[in-house]
């Protein structure tokens, strides 16, 4: 099995094989929560006016998502995971708009297969993934809107290639990194009520859920489901 890393929306555009989009604060910890509470599928949109569009036309229950880290108007969730956690949302259908993992994912094009990815759901991906035991996988870790390099998302991209490569890195010491880095500190700043706290406790739960999530092309929609 070939493993190549890139980075961002540019590199995202050229994946290939089996494609791992990673968004761990936030997009894809918070649908891991979503799909914990009981949410049918995520539909994923890389646009939030899109996202509108679509939910308008009677496409999806409830509207997930963020714009510069805040909930776009007519949005009835934001970015949270910790907003989420406090949801019923079993049976639901969420369309999810954000400005990295879902654009990452509409991106990937040429993907065979695309999964979702966040440190809390990497064990199960990385099982999933074996069992399909495809080629080529390539990981893409989005960073922050998709264009700037960040810590969480370089740190869980190494860490699926090293469970995938049979090696099982310490999860403490990968919190303590990323509780260091820059994107980390927004969360705790009083002026950005946007980030909760609590959002960075959750995203660090590594390997909480025993479930991948899948994302399938049908009717011209991306949509993700927990298998």
């Amino acid at each position: 099995m070939e493993i190549r890393l890139g980075s961002q929306v540019r590199d995202a555009r050229e994946a290939e094989g089996t494609v791992i989009i990673i968004d761990v604060f936030r997009a894809f910890t918070t649908a891991a929560i979503a799909f914990d509470r009981g949410v049918r599928e995520i539909i994923l949109v890389a646009e939030a006016e899109d996202a509108l569009v679509l939910h308008r036309r009677g496409v999806g229950d409830l509207l997930m998502g963020e714009v510069g880290g805040e909930r776009p108007d007519g949005f009835d969730f934001g970015n949270s995971p910790f907003e989420v956690s406090q949801a019923e949302l079993d049976g639901k259908t969420l369309v999810q708009s954000t400005r990295a993992g879902t654009v990452g994912v509409a991106a990937a094009a040429k993907a065979d297969t695309i999964y979702l990815g966040s440190f809390v759901v990497a064990q199960a991906t990385v099982d999933a993934i074996l069992k399909d035991n495809p080629s080529l996988v390539t990981i893409i870790a989005m960073g922050d809107q998709g264009i700037v390099r960040s810590d969480e998302d370089e740190h869980c991209g190494i860490y699926l290639r090293n469970l995938l490569e049979g090696r099982h890195p310490d999860p403490d010491a990968l919190r303590s990194l990323i509780m260091q880095g820059g994107a980390t500190q927004k969360f705790f700043d009083d002026t950005q009520p946007q980030y909760h706290p609590k959002d960075v406790e959750l995203a660090l739960q590594v390997n909480k859920y025993p479930f991948a999530m899948k994302v399938t092309r049908e009717d011209g929609q991306l949509v993700a489901r927990k298998v």
